[in-house]
């Protein structure tokens, strides 16, 4: 919003929390060196901490990323303010209120646990600070429908809908972005881009790596809550939805709401959990976990340009690949004219990280006489990832009052109405091995349509050639699916 005030103050909650170490720290100084940021920065906490603490803290941040800037680190240094108290004791958001200075509209960063939301809302009301206030929300935002729609009314009794932004930081990755700009910047996909000629689409978010110590808090939400009801529908939600009628935020934001009503819940039935091998007994975790560190369902999309195309979706841990990846799959031609038909589709190939790639796998004749052809897949755009921080760019949106890259109340709720029927562990869990790409029974899941697409291995990917036959590809460092093993159901 062109005309939207800017916020003359950030506060953020959870200060000396994980998340502002290894994220907020070093988006701040990116803002200070980009963007001129500016407005104070008060830190809040109950740690027993004071100021030079707090900006140390900041310091070993921005060591620890490698991205520490003397001289950013001086200026960033000059708008840090700190006040340390409970969240619970209305002195603590008086001594916010003095540290805000006059600022008449803070933008209220809550990375802090969703229990304490509410909390920190009422108290901030309470002492003055929410009159002409922004709050950004960290994601959980709930845990089911429920207690999002509680979530959102709670909001709601202090703020209107303009003033809260749902933050969810894989809105702001380049790659992400690429997506919606690459579809709607051109005119070729249109025409192919629905029911006609698109038989399956593939949404893959692997992480090679497990829970990183971190078993307390995946004991709370599992693969489902943690990235399938977010960042996965947000991805499939790009992917699909119409073209807004201008460029302003809630156009965008209309057309995305759309696409997430039309959203089928999914079947228990169509998908498939697991868990790995070794996670429960990492520390924080039960000895009798039922949570998912791997999740694989089919979905669809109930709208003229989408009816009965088939949408499966994985993601886990300690899978083979560091990787997001959607794989658009096209129909053969109708007929064969030149040879029997490749056994290999034509497709559209969306790499959003850790690199980015835009491809199109095609059918092309062979050198020689004869009228034979290959595979191959002609690279649109190839680099080796974004530069832009995610959360640099989302709270530079948020202190310009842009609304854009944000969750609307309604598109949260019909994600969570999408995920709800697989809350409660209402389908079986199964083991697999790390280094797998899950449980074989997600292979069984996706069998009717084919099979998973192997996912490009991110370490030779600048290596693929502009026009690649599949070999070559997987000479490059293509990665192909590995089986699961360990087919019984985890009681």
């Amino acid at each position: 919003m062109a005309d939207a005030p800017l916020s003359d103050a950030l506060v953020f909650f959870g200060a000396t929390g994980d998340l502002a170490f290894k994220q907020i720290f070093p988006a701040l100084q990116v803002m200070v060196v980009r963007g001129g940021l500016s407005i104070p920065i008060i830190g809040v906490a109950n740690a027993g901490w004071g100021l030079e603490r707090f900006r140390q803290r900041a310091r070993e941040s921005l060591q620890a990323a490698g991205e520490f800037d003397p001289e950013a680190f001086r200026r960033l240094c000059q708008l840090l303010r700190y006040v340390d108290g409970d969240y619970r004791d209305t002195s603590t958001f008086a001594r916010v209120h003095e540290a805000l200075d006059g600022a008449e509209r803070p933008l209220h960063y809550l990375a802090i646990p969703p229990s304490l939301f509410g909390t920190v809302v009422e108290n901030l009301a309470w002492s003055n600070c929410l009159a002409q206030a922004r709050v950004v929300v960290e994601k959980p935002f709930g845990r089911d429908l429920a207690s999002a729609r509680a979530l959102n009314a709670l909001l709601h009794r202090f703020l209107p809908e303009s003033a809260i932004f749902r933050i969810d930081h894989y809105l702001g990755k380049e790659p992400v972005q690429n997506l919606l700009f690459f579809r709607f910047a051109n005119v070729f996909l249109e025409p192919i881009w629905n029911l006609e000629h698109v038989r399956m689409v593939q949404v893959t978010l692997s992480e090679h790596f497990g829970v990183r110590g971190r078993g307390a808090f995946y004991e709370e939400v599992g693969a489902i809550r943690d990235v399938l009801q977010n960042h996965l529908l947000q991805i499939v939600g790009l992917l699909t939805m119409d073209a807004p009628f201008c460029k302003a935020p809630e156009s965008l934001r209309d057309e995305k709401a759309l696409i997430f009503k039309a959203m089928r819940a999914i079947d228990p039935a169509a998908a498939v959990r697991g868990q790995y091998r070794g996670y429960r007994k990492e520390p924080g975790v039960s000895p009798a976990s039922q949570v998912e560190t791997f999740a694989a369902v089919r979905m669809f999309i109930d709208s003229w340009r989408w009816a009965d195309v088939p949408f499966y979706i994985r993601t886990g841990k300690f899978l083979p690949s560091n990787a997001t990846e959607v794989f658009v799959e096209l129909y053969h031609p109708p007929r064969p004219i030149f040879e029997e038909p490749s056994l290999a589709p034509n497709f559209v190939r969306f790499r959003l990280g850790p690199d980015v790639l835009i491809s199109i796998g095609a059918r092309a004749k062979k050198p020689g006489g004869l009228m034979r052809g290959e595979d191959v897949e002609l690279v649109a755009i190839q680099s080796p990832g974004a530069r832009m921080q995610p959360y640099a760019r989302l709270l530079g949106d948020a202190i310009r009052g842009d609304v854009s890259l944000f969750a609307r109340q309604e598109t949260v709720e019909e994600a969570w109405r999408v995920v709800e029927p697989l809350l409660g562990n209402t389908s079986p869990l199964y083991e697999y091995e790390p280094g797998t790409w899950g449980p074989p029974e997600a292979e069984t899941l996706i069998a009717p349509h084919g099979h998973w697409r192997p996912v490009l291995s991110p370490v030779r990917l600048a290596e693929v050639p502009r026009a690649a036959h599949p070999d070559e590809l997987r000479r490059a460092g293509q990665e192909e699916a590995v089986q699961g093993v360990g087919p019984a159901a985890i009681h």
